[in-house]
Formats: C-alpha cells, sequence, structure tokens
C-alpha cells in the first residue's frame, strides 16, 4: 500500500506535522502551492474570508494523479474554523474517488474538529473514504514539541498499522 502526504502550510507548523508523517509512515510528502499571497496583515484578513466561504484558490500542482495511492493523508491549517482555500481547491480539484483518508489539522488553539469535519462531508460527497483524523495544537510549540504531539498522535491511532 503506497502513502501519500498532501498538505498546506503557511507558517511551517502543517509541514512539521506533515514531514513527520512523512518519515514515520514511509509516505511520499506534497505540499500544495497557493498562489495568491497570504503573508501580509491585509492579505491574512482576506485570507481568513476566503477560508470561511470556501473561496477557490490557484494551487499548484493544477492536476494530481493519485492512481497509486492506496491511503492519502490530508492536512490544513485551520482558518476562522475551516480548512484553507488551497485545501479546499484540492478536495474539489484532484480525483479522490475510491481512496482511504486520513484527516489533520493544525490550530493555535480551537476549530481544528470542525475543519476536519467540513473536510470529511466534502471528501465523503466526491467517494472517498475518511478512515482516521486528528488535530494537532501549535499555539506557543516549537518544531520539537510539534514533533513530539506527531509521534503521540501515531502512536495513539495507531496509524503505522495502516502500512
Amino acid at each position: 500500500m503506497k502513502t501519500l502526504i498532501l498538505y498546506y502550510s503557511g507558517t511551517g507548523k502543517t509541514e512539521i506535522v506533515a514531514k513527520t508523517l512523512s518519515s514515520q509512515l514511509s509516505g511520499d510528502l506534497l505540499k500544495v502551492t497557493d498562489h495568491k499571497e497570504r503573508n501580509s496583515f491585509k492579505s491574512r484578513i482576506r485570507s481568513a474570508i476566503d477560508a470561511f466561504r470556501e473561496n477557490k484558490t490557484k494551487i499548484s500542482p493544477k492536476k494530481l494523479d493519485l492512481d497509486d495511492y492506496d491511503l492519502i493523508y490530508v492536512g490544513t491549517p485551520v482558518w476562522m474554523t475551516n480548512p484553507v482555500p488551497a485545501i479546499i481547491t484540492a478536495i474539489d480539484t484532484y480525483n479522490f474517488k475510491g481512496k482511504n483518508i486520513v484527516l489533520f489539522a493544525t490550530m493555535k488553539n480551537v476549530g481544528g474538529n470542525k475543519a476536519i469535519k467540513r473536510m470529511d462531508e466534502k471528501f465523503q460527497s466526491r467517494g472517498a473514504r475518511v478512515i482516521n483524523s486528528f488535530t494537532i495544537k501549535t499555539q506557543d510549540k516549537n518544531t520539537s514539541q510539534i514533533t513530539g504531539d506527531t509521534l503521540s498522535v501515531i502512536r495513539l491511532l495507531n496509524l503505522n498499522s495502516n502500512l
């Protein structure tokens, strides 16, 4: 069974989780890139609104062949209790039909479960099966703490058994 860890990360915290999953689960790693500028103060406000409204955005890769993958982890930061526009666009663009999905969300403090629920709904409506999910709080945590939390989740949810 081949595994893919697909994610978006703006601050690098979701990327820490994705890279930890990739190294522990021997999965391929693919970052979704959002072509919209989202780092300035004004753009962060617009980005939060985009997430709330589930506005689409231009992403790379535009197309993705998932035929070789049986298990796909999909990770997102949480903006206004929602998945980011790049991940919403990816879910709506790529063909996940028949795939087993594990969802993960990183957040400062709250909103992860709502973001997971929304992604779950979108995946199921597209013929994918969400088999597990988890959230990781990242506020005031450094790289080693986020990595440690991810390792704990891998053990707790027995994610190694999905291999």
